[in-house]
């Protein structure tokens, strides 16, 4: 049962509701308009009024574009990492004097040296193995096959880096040495550096190739491939980011040339121009701007031009969009000579820096009919 007070806020909402309908459309109360339905009620629709539609005009948010995502984020690649072993950060391994002179004793000593150690590594004592492989190594150590060896041996205790070390120095000394292309190879593996085993991989395949390198490339390059694709996935993304990048930065520019060129333009007013560069600057701005261009060619002299020279001026607070260019051709000469000016006041029609329509004489009425007409366009 419900208790007096909640009776009556309910009484008041319902009231609420007979005064403003619209109220049952928000957000909050949808489970009670869905249970309304259920029993058959028709929920009227919100008609919105001129009103409200000024209103959201009014209240809507200004957007200003943001280029925050010009830097790609790389998304993670999908790689199987199954077989990839924590780093080994131990002090390196002796390597020996790679100038010593080797004897024959010393070698044959090392030979020895070496098969102890095969002899440890095929009962498992694979820590034994390498002591003896480094013993062998210092009597011997300009020789690629014991630096090899021990590398695989290494690679069974899983200790990549040291495998990488013996590796290289197998392929110092011997630059095809297949062992060492191998050993280094399934080492990258097991460190995840995909590109690089399987570089190595190939390159060991060439030179020998067996099934341990065949099944290690199976699991190798499905990983370094999809690490290629990615790369160019994001290398393409980036150049489509920078022409984006240009293109914006090309517009902005041309925008801002445009503003700057109607900004030079003054807008209802009659320009003086003095010399040809000014006369230049003011055609392209008019270019730019896709705008009439008007010269009026005038001289201090001229009765006809004292006439017309007001009507001009007035003519330009008419026509705002319209460029009012005024040329004194004793002041201009430079001017007036590039543009045959024969008698004054004179009227060019300039449209794309081209000459497009002429008015000779202080004839009112044929200006007024020329502006109206050329200038439709702009």
């Amino acid at each position: 049962m419900m208790d007096a007070n909640q009776v009556a806020e309910l009484r008041r909402f319902i009231e609420q509701l007979k005064l403003n309908p619209s109220l049952l459309h928000d957000p909050s109360l949808t489970f009670f308009k869905d249970y309304l339905r259920s029993l058959g009620a028709q929920v009227p629709k919100i008609v919105k009024t001129e009103r409200d539609y000024e209103d959201t005009a009014e209240t809507k948010p200004s957007f200003s574009p943001s280029y925050d995502d010009d830097e790609v984020t790389e998304s993670d690649v999908d790689l199987d990492d199954s077989d990839v072993v924590e780093p080994d950060n131990e002090p390196p391994q002796p390597m020996g004097d790679s100038t010593a002179e080797v004897t024959d004793e010393d070698r044959d000593a090392a030979q020895l040296e070496k098969s102890k150690a095969m002899e440890a590594i095929s009962q498992g004592k694979f820590d034994e193995g390498i002591d003896y492989l480094t013993k062998a190594i210092m009597l011997n150590p300009s020789s690629a096959i014991l630096y090899a060896t021990r590398a695989t041996v290494f690679l069974a205790v899983k200790k990549p880096n040291a495998a990488v070390r013996d590796a290289d120095m197998a392929l110092q000394f011997n630059p095809d040495s297949a062992k060492g292309y191998k050993a280094r190879g399934m080492a990258r593996a097991m460190l995840g550096q995909w590109e690089e085993a399987a570089a190595d991989l190939h390159v060991a395949s060439k030179l020998d190739y067996d099934e341990e390198i065949g099944s290690a490339l199976k699991k190798v390059e499905p990983n370094a491939k999809r690490i290629e694709e990615h790369r160019r996935k994001y290398q393409r993304l980036r150049k489509e980011k920078e022409l984006q990048r240009a293109e914006r930065e090309r517009r902005e520019q041309q925008e801002a040339q445009e503003r700057e060129a109607l900004s030079a333009l003054k807008d209802g007013q009659v320009i003086s121009i003095h010399s040809t560069s000014e006369l230049e600057g003011k055609t392209k701005a008019a270019k730019k701007a896709s705008r009439l261009l008007i010269m009026y060619f005038t001289a201090t002299w001229c009765g006809p031009c004292r006439y017309m020279s007001p009507v001009y001026t007035n003519l330009a607070t008419q026509h705002p969009k319209v460029v009012f260019l005024k040329v004194d051709i004793d002041e201009a000469n430079d001017v007036a000579a590039a543009w045959n000016i024969s008698s004054v006041p004179t009227f060019c029609f300039i449209r794309d820096g081209k000459q497009v329509d002429k008015v000779v004489g202080a004839d009112k009425g044929s200006l007024e009919k020329k502006i109206a007409q050329h200038s439709s366009s702009n």
